[in-house]
């Protein structure tokens, strides 16, 4: 009889090589089967439903502030971004955090204002966020596990065809399951916080922020300690490799930095 997974593995192979794309500006290429109406539509809803859930900040200065960072920081992006209706909120917590989805909603918690010593140092995270949505990371996750899902789905094809012993098949699979993480997905979102780091700091610094204080802020960080996974079971690089990233990117923006700075004094 003709297994069910049959025509599911095709119709798998056929979608993950139908969708490329890249992020404008790295030059990387990327994985993409994920339309941007779809991940706006997914970043709006996550959005509505995070109002919902957390206290938003009545502070007319620090909502001010942000807005004023966001704008900047938007603008400094340099072209459309696909769906983003941009919207900055503060969000009242001690949560040392902030984040940005697709349609251009950020938010950002009272913990990190807090943190951070100048409006330098917020930009830097926000720009941070803002290049993961402008870059498409969100997507481009989405669509690598849908490619992981499906190779392992042609593999349980492959096995079922052959008739390997199920006890035998449960354990490949299995060990492909966390190969798969740790050989591909878990470096992929490292790659993805890096990239957010540089080409975030290009955006502050393009929006006139000091991209010196990318260092500085997450030295900060890295001080709050708490224990952390090695790095290649984390989905952030270590803090000491992204305070050297950091560092080693700032010189290459600080004439940007001087020049969008004149624009705003």
């Amino acid at each position: 009889m003709k297994s069910p997974l049959i025509p599911a593995g095709v119709a798998l192979v056929v979608c993950l090589f139908s969708g490329c794309t890249t992020v404008n500006e790295t030059g990387r290429s990327q994985l993409m089967l994920v339309s941007p109406a779809q991940e706006a539509q997914m970043g709006l809803a996550a959005f509505a439903q995070i109002k919902k859930e957390e206290k938003i900040s009545k502070d007319p200065e620090l909502n001010a502030r942000i807005k004023r960072i966001g704008k900047r920081i938007a603008a400094s992006v340099g072209r459309e971004v696909p769906n983003a209706k941009w919207e900055f909120v503060v969000f009242d917590s001690p949560t040392v955090n902030a984040f940005a989805l697709p349609g251009g909603k950020v938010g950002v918690y009272t913990g990190l204002i807090k943190l951070a010593a100048s409006d330098d140092e917020i930009a830097i995270v926000m720009g941070h966020e803002i290049a993961h949505v402008t870059s498409r990371h969100g997507a481009e996750r989405t669509s690598q596990n849908y490619a992981i899902a499906g190779v392992g789905l042609l593999a349980a094809i492959g096995m079922e065809v052959k008739d390997v012993d199920p006890a035998k098949r449960n354990m490949a699979l299995a060990a492909y399951g966390v190969g798969s993480q740790v050989g591909l997905a878990l470096p992929y979102s490292r790659l993805h916080e890096t990239e957010a780091d540089s080409v975030g700091l290009r955006f502050a610094a393009g929006a006139g922020y000091d991209p010196r204080a990318g260092a500085t802020f997450w030295k900060k960080m890295a001080a709050k300690g708490g224990a952390k996974p090695p790095e290649f079971l984390s989905t952030h690089p270590s803090d000491a490799t992204r305070i050297a990233n950091l560092e080693q990117l700032a010189p290459k923006y600080m004439d940007l930095y001087k020049q969008s700075r004149a624009r705003y004094e």
